[in-house]
């Protein structure tokens, strides 16, 4: 299983879409995925079409016994190879000491964590219990600012409390080819962060939003846009999964032992 804290230090920069962008890419390839949202805004629950949960991340974060988290999922509007763990807005006001979440169900091949756009308590939470993480900014000069924070503070994670954390990329989203601020401010983060940034950035697309209003996945969704987006979405997902396993080679058989 493989589990991926996917983080910003801004809002609006679209974090959830990166989310649901890979539950897509698992769903049209049927992986068991398990989304966790702990953004008290509840995007990523509301595009799987969760819009009155029964308990929610803040009712697991509140509760430690075994078991909990399991009984919180629920089969998103996808299907029932994507199941969420839905977000509410009194997570606003949830405290929680570091690591209290990671007693994850071990029955999916990938878990998404939506992090809230901020490097409080329960962002420092997922990242202890993930195996990669994936900053999400636009290419703006204040959302670049908060990237570098944002792989900072995976850095002091990985050095303090989980050290099979690693910084997987940093996705520029809602990135505008003709813009040449967007443009500058690209080429600053690469300058900056090196082989980290995903390239190429993810584009700017009316398709996006559309999907996530008609509760579907972006790889379900048919324009020249969102099919760009969804080739982005499986390749960034290539580069998080462990390699398939070599198929087992048959045991090598001498013709000899039939012509004797």
């Amino acid at each position: 299983m493989t589990t991926v804290a996917v983080l910003s230090m801004k809002g609006g920069v679209g974090k959830s879409t990166v989310v649901l962008g890979l539950a897509s890419a698992a769903w049209e390839r049927g992986l068991r995925t398990l989304v966790i949202d702990l953004d008290p805004q509840a995007n990523a629950s509301m595009a799987l079409d969760i819009t009155d949960p029964t308990f929610t991340t803040s009712d697991v974060l509140a509760d430690s016994r075994p078991g909990v988290a399991a009984d919180a999922v629920v089969p998103s509007g996808w299907g029932d190879t994507v199941m969420v763990i839905p977000a509410e807005r009194s997570l606003e006001h949830r405290n929680v000491a570091e690591g209290r979440n990671s007693t994850l169900p071990k029955s999916y091949d990938l878990v998404l964590i939506d992090c809230p756009p901020s490097l409080g308590e329960l962002t420092r939470n997922a990242l202890s219990t993930a195996d990669r993480a994936i900053v999400v900014t636009e290419p703006t000069h204040f959302a670049l600012h908060g990237a570098t924070e944002a792989l900072e503070a995976i850095d002091v994670i990985a050095a303090s409390s989980n050290p099979g954390l690693r910084a997987s990329c940093v996705v520029v989203n809602r990135f505008r080819p003709d813009d040449r601020e967007h443009r500058l401010n690209a080429d600053r983060l690469a300058t900056e962060h090196g082989d980290l940034v995903y390239d190429p950035p993810i584009p700017d697309c009316a398709g996006i939003p559309q999907s996530q209003r008609a509760v579907s996945p972006i790889h379900s969704w048919n324009s020249p846009g969102s099919r760009e987006v969804s080739e982005l979405m499986d390749d960034l997902l290539d580069t998080l999964l462990p390699p398939p396993r070599p198929e087992p080679r048959m045991p090598h058989m001498s013709l000899r032992r039939y012509l004797t």
